[in-house]
C-alpha cells in the first residue's frame, strides 16, 4: 500500500488529527538570539528564524512535535514553513536551506516513527512549505502593476530546492499551506510534479488556502470554489482550509468547499482572532467545541490547528470528534476512495 492509499484508507475508517501551530509554541520558549545561531555564523542575526533551529536548537522542534503526537496527531509537520531561498535571504541563510529542510523532515520522521512503533498506528509527515513573502499575482509598486518582483520559473526553482530537501529527509507528502496567491501554489505543484517524474513515484500533494477577507477570497481574489477548479488537476490528496480566521469564521467556507472537493478535507484554523497585543485566548474546548460542529455534519476528513493552537487544542479537538464518522466525498464510489481516487499520472 503506497501513502496515498494508506491516508485514504486510515481516513476511511475516522476523522484524523493532524497538528498545531510551530511559530506561537516556539516564541512560548522565549529564545535567545544564541539560542537561534547556535554554532553557526551568519551575517544577520537569527533570532526569530524558526526554521533555522532544526540545525541549532532541535531540541525545540522535536519536544513541539512530540508533543503533538501524544495529544493525538496522526500527521505531523515539518517547522520549514519559511525553509525556502527567499525567505532565509532575511537572515542570510540561503545556503543553509537543503540543510535545514533535510534535518527538519528528520526530526519529524524519527518522532513519527518511533510513534508508529509503539502502538503499531501508522503517523504520516507532510513536509511543510509556505508562500514565501513573494506574490506573483500583484505588484507590491502601487505606481506600477505590472511589476513583479519575481517570476514563475524563479519560484518553481525556489521551491524544487526545498521539496527536494524534503523528500531526502524521508517526508510523505509536501503540504502547499497557508496559500495567498494560487499562481504562487501552482508554481509549488509544479515544482512537487517535476520531483516526482525525477523520482520515477507520486509525492501526493497536500494545499491548503488562506481567506484574507470574510467573503472567503485569498488575497489573489478566489473564492474557495475557484480554488479547488484551478488545482484539482494536482489531485491533491487533501484540500482545505489553515490559518485565516478561527473557525466560526471559516464555518460558511468549510462548508461549501466540502461539497464541491472529491478529495479529503483538512482544515486548521486559528485559535479564534487574535487579541490586541496579537495572542491568542480561545481555549482548546471552545476551539474543540467549533470543530466539532463540521465534523458532526460530515464536513472534514483531518482537523488541526494553526496559529494559536497548541498540544492542548489538538488533544481536545481529538476526543471533541472521536468516534464521529469521517465525510464521504462526494461522487467518488468507496472502493475507488479507499483505493486512493483514480490511478495517478505524473504528467497530468
Amino acid at each position: 500500500m503506497n501513502v496515498r492509499e494508506a491516508l485514504f484508507a486510515a481516513a476511511a475508517n475516522r476523522i484524523l488529527i493532524t497538528d498545531g501551530a510551530f511559530g506561537t509554541e516556539i516564541q512560548n520558549w522565549k529564545l535567545s538570539e544564541a539560542d537561534y545561531m547556535g554554532e553557526l555564523r551568519l551575517a544577520k542575526d537569527a533570532k526569530g528564524n524558526n526554521d533555522i533551529l532544526a540545525l541549532t536548537n532541535a531540541r525545540v522542534p522535536d519536544t513541539i512535535t512530540r508533543a503533538y503526537l501524544d495529544a493525538g496527531s496522526d500527521i505531523v509537520s515539518t517547522n520549514t514553513f519559511s525553509a525556502n531561498r527567499i525567505s532565509q535571504a532575511d537572515y542570510a541563510a540561503e545556503h543553509l536551506v537543503r540543510q535545514i529542510n533535510v534535518a527538519s523532515a528528520q526530526i519529524a520522521r524519527t518522532a513519527a516513527d518511533e510513534y508508529t512503533a509503539k502502538d503499531g498506528r501508522r503517523r504520516f509527515v507532510a513536509g511543510a512549505i509556505g508562500p514565501t513573502n513573494k506574490t506573483l499575482s500583484l505588484s507590491p509598486d502601487v505606481n506600477d502593476p505590472g511589476f513583479r518582483e519575481i517570476d514563475f520559473d524563479y519560484l518553481k526553482q525556489v521551491y524544487r530546492e526545498q521539496v527536494d530537501a524534503l523528500i531526502e529527509g524521508g517526508v510523505d507528502f509536501i503540504l502547499i499551506e497557508t496559500v495567498f496567491d494560487t499562481l504562487n501554489a501552482k508554481a509549488g505543484i509544479m515544482a512537487v510534479i517535476e520531483a516526482s517524474e525525477t523520482l520515477g513515484r507520486e509525492i501526493p500533494i497536500m494545499l491548503s488556502m488562506t481567506l484574507t477577507d470574510l467573503s472567503g477570497r485569498n488575497l489573489s481574489g478566489h473564492t474557495v470554489e475557484a480554488f479547488w477548479h484551478a488545482v484539482r488537476h494536482a489531485r491533491p490528496v487533501t484540500i482545505g482550509l489553515n490559518c485565516s480566521f478561527g473557525a466560526q469564521q471559516l464555518r460558511p467556507h468549510v462548508k461549501v468547499l466540502s461539497g464541491i472537493a472529491d478529495t479529503l478535507i483538512m482544515v486548521y484554523p486559528n485559535a479564534g482572532l487574535p487579541n490586541d497585543l496579537g495572542e491568542y485566548d480561545e481555549l482548546p474546548d471552545q476551539t474543540a467545541a467549533l470543530v466539532h460542529e463540521w465534523a458532526a455534519a460530515g464536513q472534514v476528513n483531518i482537523l488541526g490547528g494553526c496559529c494559536g493552537s497548541t498540544p492542548a487544542h489538538i488533544a481536545a479537538m481529538a476526543r471533541s470528534v472521536a468516534g464521529l464518522a469521517p465525510r464521504l466525498l462526494p461522487g467518488v464510489p468507496v472502493a475507488t476512495r479507499l483505493a486512493g481516487l483514480e490511478p495517478m499520472t505524473l504528467a497530468a
